[in-house]
């Protein structure tokens, strides 16, 4: 049997446990353990020889601390309180406009998301903040949902974004890059959401009432309540990038700011600590176990030489780098109906990536390729937690909701699904607008 083969076996059971529910890092061990059982015809040794010889590297790589750092950082953000500070400076300024107050709530989550990291986290906070003010102001209950869920979407777009360290742990990136190269796409996103709302806004039928202007000493107020909040992202994303911090130390500043902000502004007691504490201890395990799982995947792959003989044939059959691309992009956009983004990226990247090196993209060198598809993948992956059946950030945001249909929210988000297929293809045939920063 060829490597191809194998490979393309390996990732069948792969899928085909992932559809009976079976835990991602579960899954990806055992399409490991099976590539190894293959080639070595039925023999184990040498599975568990490198079994333990990557859960040490894995484990033990100091890189990786920066993971568990910025959860806490999210954790004490979420827990702190301080999205509703976040959410009632926007409202401030722009609430009274007409759809003002679903502006502010994405502009909430773009400012939430720089604290947190975490789109699933971003989309639950942000939903028992501000559900509530978009009901009350007679939001429809679709067109308040999906605001939410969309705007939570960029709780991984807007750095720091935990699944684009995960993307620069799998292919030897910088993550100092790649946090740069996400600020404009990340801030495109905020404008295309906040243009599909206000259009949306004006083919309402009524409702959508405005909060009358609050006054410049108010404003000021609510302002001055979030400074802190925007010392800790400049705090970070400009001591990665200024070299006098690694990311993680950076990560480190980051989150002992916000724990002291939740406490002095949020209220935090020992109750929220705790929470805090768990939450990022379960999520930590949860993201280790899922990486060594990949890590396994990778090497039995690698063992298989499917990767190697995949991006040969796609060299030999003469495609269009650009159609390549495209196709790659269209699986995500498939897979993100039924599958986890951090089990996407996961699985995909050890397979895509080669291929995407190995071919040229508008003269763009090795390094260029690597941050600029990791940005796309990062969009396409964001897509996938509002696209239905399995968009997590809709099941989360009907869950606080309660009495909106799923499929009305369902409904609701496909105006913003519109909104991100057209940032894609902007950043697909123009790679700068993800580089520019880096040039500078």
């Amino acid at each position: 049997m060829s490597g191809l083969a194998l490979g393309l076996i390996a990732i069948s059971v792969t899928m085909g446990m992932l559809v009976l529910r079976i835990h991602i890092g579960v899954t990806m061990l055992a399409g490991g353990a099976l590539c190894y059982w293959a080639v070595n015809d039925g023999d184990f040794n040498g599975l568990l020889f490198t079994l333990n010889n990557l859960a040490y590297s894995r484990l033990s790589n100091y890189d990786l601390a920066v993971i568990p750092l910025f959860v806490l950082m999210g954790q004490f953000a979420t827990h702190g309180g301080l999205s509703r500070a976040i959410f009632r400076c926007a409202a401030a300024f722009v609430g009274h406009l007409r759809g003002g107050l679903g502006i502010s709530a994405i502009g909430a989550c773009a400012g939430f998301g720089a604290i947190c990291g975490s789109s699933l986290a971003t989309a639950a906070t942000m939903s028992h903040v501000a559900l509530p003010e978009l009901r009350r102001h007679n939001y429809s209950g679709r067109l308040a949902t999906a605001t939410v869920a969309a705007g939570g979407t960029l709780g991984i777009l807007i750095p720091p974004s935990v699944p684009l360290i995960i993307y620069a742990v799998l292919t030897q990136e910088s993550i100092a890059k790649l946090f740069v190269a996400a600020v404009v796409p990340g801030v495109l996103a905020v404008l295309g959401y906040m243009i599909v709302l206000r259009i949306m806004v004006a083919r309402e039928q009524g409702g959508c009432d405005t909060p009358e202007k609050v006054s410049m000493a108010e404003r000021i107020k609510a302002l001055v309540k979030i400074i802190p909040v925007i010392g800790v992202f400049l705090v970070v994303i400009v001591g990665i990038y200024g070299g006098w911090a690694n990311p993680t130390e950076a990560a480190s500043i980051g989150a002992a700011a916000c724990g002291i902000l939740a406490v002095l502004q949020g209220g935090m007691r020992w109750s929220g600590m705790r929470m805090s504490l768990l939450g990022t201890a379960e999520t930590t395990a949860m993201i280790f176990l899922v990486l060594l799982g990949a890590d396994l995947l990778n090497s039995g792959l690698a063992l298989t030489q499917m990767p190697i003989e995949l991006m040969e044939w796609v060299k030999s059959a003469g495609l269009e780098p650009m159609l390549v691309l495209v196709a790659i992009l269209l699986l995500y956009l498939v897979l993100g109906c039924v599958m986890d983004s951090l089990a996407m990226i996961l699985l995909t990247i050890p397979i895509f990536y080669p291929m995407i090196i190995g071919l040229d993209f508008y003269g763009l060198d090795a390094s260029e390729k690597s941050i600029w598809f990791g940005i796309l993948a990062l969009m396409v992956v964001e897509i996938g937690l509002i696209t239905p059946p399995l968009g997590m950030n809709l099941f989360i945001v009907q869950r606080v909701a309660g009495d909106v249909p799923f499929m009305e929210t369902a409904r609701g988000v496909l105006p913003f699904l519109v909104s991100d297929l057209l940032r894609i293809v902007l950043l697909v045939l123009f790679p700068a607008i993800s580089l520019c920063l880096l040039s500078l």
